[in-house]
């Protein structure tokens, strides 16, 4: 079981700081999803994770080693950023797959040959003759088949279409259930990929916001559906955070905590109640007049 610590850390570029006083722990395997607007820190604070980059101040440790130029620490951490590091290099994808193995023993070379012909990425063309969604495909079939017991996505399953999005997130649903290992997902689409999240940390402007178990989240609030004039009645009074109408039906997300008082209302008048949107609950937490 893989322990992630973070104390303390800080990160600036010139005089602005990108994080402060970061501090969390992940620990077990999981899928924790990372989250937070442009420019919060997500990225770096990832770079940093996985040793790419230094960081200013405060330690970052993977099971209690320093990450920072500590091979035996990175050797656990795979990070794949956008279209992933691999398109810089001009070697076809069926040699690339040979310099990933010798990089990380672990990798499952069948496996990722599998993900390729799966995810329709030809190997005998070089990483810059793929297409943008093809490069993103390549860099998620090497973080899967890497088995590294940290296993980071920052973002890089965006360029790929909806089908192949959503045959990733079964995949990976697959592969964490028979090879277990911490997985951090950074991402915008929270709609789509938060109900695979275990536990949710979000960044807002270089600081940690929240971290906590994403069903505890989504019990911070209600989804509820039923006759529009019942919603608007039941909602009265309460934090709404949004709002969607078909004809006569209304569905509203309101925050904060429901009474008995209320929760008999609902049942009383045929309302229904559902747990409340990650991506709903995180705009509210990170907009303007929250802040």
């Amino acid at each position: 079981m893989t322990e992630i610590e973070v104390r303390g850390l800080g990160r600036r570029f010139g005089a602005a700081d990108a994080l402060t006083d970061v501090s969390f722990s992940l620990s077990g395997n999981k899928i924790y999803g990372l989250l937070g607007r442009n420019g919060a820190g997500k990225t770096t604070l990832l770079s940093i994770l996985a040793g790419f980059e230094r960081q200013t101040s405060g330690t970052v440790t993977v099971d209690g080693e320093p990450v920072f130029e500590n091979a035996a620490a990175t050797a656990k951490v795979c990070l794949v950023r956008g279209t992933g590091d691999a398109t810089v290099l001009r070697t076809s994808v069926r040699d690339l797959l040979q310099f990933a193995k010798l990089l990380r023993p672990d990798m499952d070379l069948d496996f990722a040959k599998q993900l390729l012909e799966r995810f329709e990425v030809p190997v005998r063309k070089t990483t810059r003759q793929l297409s943008h969604g093809k490069r993103c495909a390549l860099g998620v079939a090497l973080g899967l088949a890497s088995r590294a017991p940290v296993t980071i996505f920052d973002e890089s399953y965006l360029g790929m279409d909806a089908p192949s999005r959503y045959e990733f997130y079964d995949v990976l649903l697959a592969e964490v259930l028979e090879h277990p290992r911490a997985v951090i997902i950074s991402t915008h689409l929270i709609e789509e990929v938060g109900s695979l999240f275990e536990e949710v940390l979000i960044l807002d402007r270089g600081r940690v916001l929240l971290h906590e178990e994403a069903d505890t989240l989504r019990a911070a609030g209600a989804a509820v559906t039923g006759d529009a004039a019942l919603v608007d009645s039941f909602t009265l009074g309460l934090e709404v955070l949004g709002e969607k109408t078909l004809g006569r039906t209304k569905s509203a997300t309101v925050y904060g905590p429901l009474d008995e008082r209320r929760l008999a209302q609902a049942r009383q008048v045929g309302l229904d109640l559902g747990p409340v949107a990650l991506q709903d609950l995180f705009v509210h937490l990170t907009s303007g007049s929250t802040r």
